[in-house]
């Protein structure tokens, strides 16, 4: 991989909400990758984009402009169609926009010391929310119509998340998490689990959603590192793996579902299965594993947990190993794919499967227009 330059070529990267595409902005416009091929699917050449944000694998888009060219406000949010090329709607604030999630429903806008919540196909602002001082924008919102959580900071003291019912409207809980200031959050895709780190960075915690207990927490190392990014396996219950990326330039896997999986051998009854042991904050060291290097030391890089598949005896139905898709997206402009296995021994092993340029892939045309 090329060494980190001295200014990043990426304003955001973002992946959708199941992985499937991610887009990047940079200072001349956007791009939109196929995750799976890393096929370039969409490009727009219009200036500096702080904020790209996609509806799963739809046309539509949430974009905001860096405020490098007077046309591309921070304050604007536009609605983009990639299919006509054109903007459906436009929302101004009286502030910067410093981040935005969407689902099916529901458009969020995060400000530094408030949020909106809009009726996507409407535009009606549904709720207005007072929240502290949170100048980096941080968030976390669950797609899940079901369990349809918005997690925000709660203090800029300390590292506790408030935790929003968005389709209800109310306040679910507050969880208090670190000593810290949060630096990075995210709910899982069903909702049902937030994993939080500190500006410390050296401990990662894991609480059920539902009645807001710490279900896991990590230590990630003894020295403090700033967290990039947090991402929870694909599941429809308990995750299986946590990973983080940091500035230290390794990956941290944290193992969920697969770890309470080999509990069961040891512990018995329908109950041993699903709740972790008791937890501390030095829970057991084979429950995390590291891939050392994975990008330079101290370039951005948002990693996601792809794919998750447990390889199973056929006779005995016995877990024999976890196989694993890590995706990454550096903020230098590479892509990375690692191909992950954790066996019953707890032993990890991981290949790069694949890495390229993400500014020097050029747009198949002909696809595009027939896409």
């Amino acid at each position: 991989m090329a060494t980190q330059s001295s200014s990043s070529p990426f304003l955001c990267a973002s992946f959708n909400q199941d992985y499937s595409c991610f887009a990047i902005g940079t200072r001349d416009g956007f791009r939109i990758f196929d995750t799976n091929t890393g096929r370039l699917c969409y490009e727009k050449v219009l200036g500096a984009f702080s904020i790209v944000e996609m509806l799963f694998s739809s046309s539509l888009l949430a974009i905001v402009g860096a405020g490098e060219q007077p046309s591309l406000s921070p304050r604007r949010l536009c609605l983009f169609n990639t299919k006509t090329g054109t903007a459906l709607r436009e929302l101004n604030f009286l502030t910067s926009i410093l981040a935005v999630r969407m689902n099916k429903k529901m458009l969020i806008v995060i400000l530094q010391d408030k949020v909106y919540v809009y009726d996507l196909n409407s535009l009606t602002i549904l709720d207005t929310i007072v929240t502290v001082l949170n100048i980096k924008g941080l968030c976390a919102f669950s797609p899940c119509l079901e369990a349809c959580y918005l997690a925000l900071p709660a203090s800029t003291t300390k590292g506790s998340a408030l935790l929003y019912n968005v389709m209800d409207r109310h306040l679910h809980c507050e969880i208090e998490a670190h000593r810290a200031p949060l630096a990075a959050m995210v709910l899982s895709s069903n909702g049902m689990y937030i994993a939080t780190a500190s500006e410390q960075g050296t401990m990662v915690r894991v609480h059920l959603v539902s009645d807001a207990t710490k279900s896991y927490s990590f230590r990630r190392g003894t020295y403090p590192s700033t967290i990039f990014s947090l991402s929870f396996g694909p599941s429809k219950h308990l995750p299986d793996i946590l990973a983080a990326s940091s500035s230290s330039g390794s990956v941290h896997l944290f193992t969920l579902g697969f770890a309470a999986h080999q509990r069961t051998k040891r512990s018995s009854g329908f109950l041993g299965s699903i709740i972790p042991g008791a937890v501390t904050d030095a829970l057991d060291p084979a429950d995390h594993h590291i891939l050392h290097n994975a990008v330079p030391a101290g370039v951005k890089s948002y990693a996601i947990i792809r794919k998750v598949e447990n390889v199973t005896d056929t006779s005995t139905s016995e877990v024999l190993a976890c196989r694993v898709i890590l995706s990454i997206v550096t903020y230098n402009g590479y892509f990375q794919e690692y191909n992950i296995s954790i066996d019953a021994q707890n032993e990890l092993s991981w290949t790069l499967g694949r890495e390229f340029n993400l500014l020097t892939v050029t747009l198949d045309r002909d696809r595009a227009s027939s896409s």
